[in-house]
C-alpha cells in the first residue's frame, strides 16, 4: 500500500518548531508516522487495543522527550520506533492495561481508523475467493508470528513487514547489527516451519510485505 508523507523539509521544519513545543508541529510528526508506529504495535503485540493503548504511550514519550532527539531529521523514524519497541517490550512483560494520558488534546490521531486500516488485509478488489485465501493466509502469519519470542517477532516486524533495513531495525532495538540478523534467521526458520505445515509457502519477504497494510 502506498504512504504517503510529508516531504522531508516538511518533517525538518515540523521537527524544530516541535522542539521548541509547537503540539501543531508535533501533529505533522504524528500524521507522518503513526501509521508505522501502530503496525510495529500492532504486529508484535497481537491485539489492537493494547496496539493503540501502545502507540499512544510511545507518541506521548516521544512528545515528551523530544528536546532531547539530536539527530537529523532523517533519524527520527528510527528514534519513535525505539519509543514503539520498548514501549511493546512493557506490554509484553506487563500483559495488563494501565490508565494512559490521552492523546486527544493534540487532536490528530484516531485510533479506530488506525485499527480499521490495520486489520484491512484484503486487496478490496479482489474477488470473494482471493479475499478469502488472503484472510487465511493473513491470519497464519499473524498466528506464526504471535508464536515467536519476543525479540525474533520484533525482528521480523521491523525487517520483513515494515521492511526496515537491518541497520534502522538495530538501531529501533537498539541492538548490534549482528544480533538482528541472527534473531531474524532464526524467525524466518521458525516461520517457514509453522507456514509450511499451514501450506502456506511464501518467499520470506515479499508475502508478509504484501499483508502490510
Amino acid at each position: 500500500m502506498l504512504r504517503v508523507q510529508p516531504e522531508a523539509g516538511t518533517l525538518e521544519h515540523a521537527l524544530v518548531a516541535a522542539q521548541r513545543g509547537d503540539v501543531a508541529a508535533f501533529n505533522t510528526l504524528v500524521q507522518a508516522f503513526q501509521r508505522q508506529v501502530f503496525n510495529v504495535c500492532y504486529r508484535t503485540l497481537g491485539n489492537a487495543e493494547d496496539a493503540a493503548d501502545s502507540t499512544q504511550d510511545a507518541f506521548l514519550s516521544a512528545f515528551r522527550g523530544l528536546k532531547s532527539f539530536s539527530g537529523p531529521g532523517a533519524g527520527l523514524r528510527g528514534w519513535l520506533l525505539r519509543i514503539a519497541v520498548n514501549t511493546c517490550y512493557d506490554e509484553l512483560r506487563r500483559r495488563q492495561r494501565r490508565p494512559t494520558e490521552s492523546l486527544d488534546a493534540l487532536g490528530t490521531w484516531d485510533p479506530e481508523h488506525e485499527i480499521a486500516a490495520a486489520e484491512r488485509v484484503v486487496d478490496p478488489t479482489a474477488g470473494p475467493e482471493q479475499q478469502s485465501l488472503s484472510n487465511e493466509t493473513a491470519r497464519h502469519i499473524q498466528q506464526a508470528i504471535d508464536r515467536l519470542p519476543p525479540d525474533q517477532r520484533l525482528a521480523v516486524v521491523l525487517c520483513d513487514v515494515q521492511g526496515l533495513s537491518y541497520e534502522e531495525a538495530a538501531q529501533a532495538m537498539s541492538v548490534e547489527l549482528g544480533t538482528v540478523k541472527s534473531r531474524l534467521s532464526r524467525a524466518r526458520a521458525q516461520l517457514r516451519i509453522a507456514l509450511t505445515k499451514k501450506g502456506e509457502l511464501p518467499t520470506a519477504s515479499a508475502r508478509l510485505q504484501e499483508w502490510n497494510p
